[in-house]
């Protein structure tokens, strides 16, 4: 195997997205070195980009990875070369996926199923984070969910409502398969309604307009639910609008999870909270180990989580940059954009 690798590297700060020659890191102990197959593009590789949010230059993007098993680093037995495996990567160069090869904490690593792609896995870890964590994290990181992590807490929320604001992003349609795991009804999402079809197969009970106002949504979910009231919801556009789309739905008492930062005043009755999706913050990790180590691969296999709609650029690490253009111009819907490095 060769020292060095292919990755895609910002030079400066707003400097140039540029292929360079990198090391290959050692992983430590409890770490794995993953050969990544692929990886997806996620909203805020190019926000990190544009805005630069981080200081560590020269800097690799990307926190998407699927690929096959290396080198094991000391101490790690569970594993062997050339499993098959997918993680959210960090923002740090030796666990970022814009690069052929990345190091990963072996105790967060899931197995990717026979069943399923490793491009279709590189489609989920950020946004299966993301959801996961927003759901179940106890207050104030997530909305306090018993997780369905057994017999008990699967379907525990039945006859509960619940809504979710966005159901066709990445994250919307997992929540969408996550909140039917855990038993609640009715799943309540909004949307254009073309997407009524795809969303009801994902678990959602009914598709209201997204350009209904906050009065007109609450008086179609009352149709539903008579004077049962909404105590969840998650915002997964997050915009101003839809959180304070979110406070009207949410009954006195209620509790809803934004995934930007709050901009709206909250009423003392209610309670908003802003969290990080990321697999390793302090706050997450006992939770995030059980997901990925102990329970995804089985829920994929079962068909718990279906794929997302993926394409996948050319060339590599080299399409990365049209790709990312393509999102910030707010030009691709409904599906993943993926790379495979080692094509670059």
């Amino acid at each position: 195997m060769s020292s060095t690798q292919k990755a895609l590297v910002v030079d400066k700060k707003f400097g140039n997205l540029i292929i360079q020659d990198t090391e290959v890191y050692k992983p430590g102990p409890g770490e794995i070195l993953i050969k990544i197959k692929a990886t997806s593009l996620n909203p805020v590789d190019w926000k990190i980009h544009k805005y630069g949010f981080l200081e560590n230059y020269p800097l690799i993007l990307g926190t998407d990875i699927a690929g096959d098993v290396e080198e094991l680093g000391e101490g790690v037995t569970e594993f062997k070369k050339g499993d098959r495996v997918f993680i959210q990567g960090r923002y740090e160069n030796r666990g970022s996926s814009f690069q052929q090869y990345a190091t990963a904490v072996a105790s967060s690593v899931a197995r990717i199923p026979a069943n399923w792609t490793y491009e279709q896995v590189a489609a989920l870890p950020v946004v299966l984070t993301c959801a996961y964590v927003g759901l179940y994290n106890k207050h104030p990181y997530g909305l306090g969910i018993a997780p369905p992590i057994s017999e008990a807490t699967q379907g525990k929320y039945a006859d509960t409502p619940i809504v979710v604001l966005g159901g066709p992003t990445s994250v919307g349609q997992i929540v969408i398969q996550l909140a039917k795991l855990s038993g609640f009804s009715p799943i309540f999402t909004t949307a254009s309604l073309k997407h009524t079809v795809f969303l009801k197969s994902l678990g959602a009970t009914n598709v209201l307009d997204r350009n209904l106002s906050s009065s007109d949504t609450i008086a179609e979910i009352k149709k539903i639910t008579g004077d049962k009231p909404i105590h969840f919801v998650y915002d997964t556009v997050s915009s101003a609008t839809t959180q304070q789309a979110g406070l009207d739905i949410l009954a006195s008492g209620g509790q809803m999870v934004v995934v930007n930062p709050i901009a709206v005043k909250v009423p003392e009755d209610k309670k908003v909270f802003a969290f990080l999706g990321i697999l390793r913050s302090p706050e997450n990790v006992e939770l995030t180990e059980t997901l990925y180590h102990d329970k995804i691969s089985g829920w994929l296999e079962q068909g718990v989580i279906k794929p997302n709609n993926i394409e996948v650029l050319p060339g590599g690490l080299a399409g990365i940059p049209e790709g990312l253009a393509r999102m910030q111009a707010d030009q691709v819907s409904g599906s993943k954009l993926i790379a495979r490095p080692q094509e670059t």
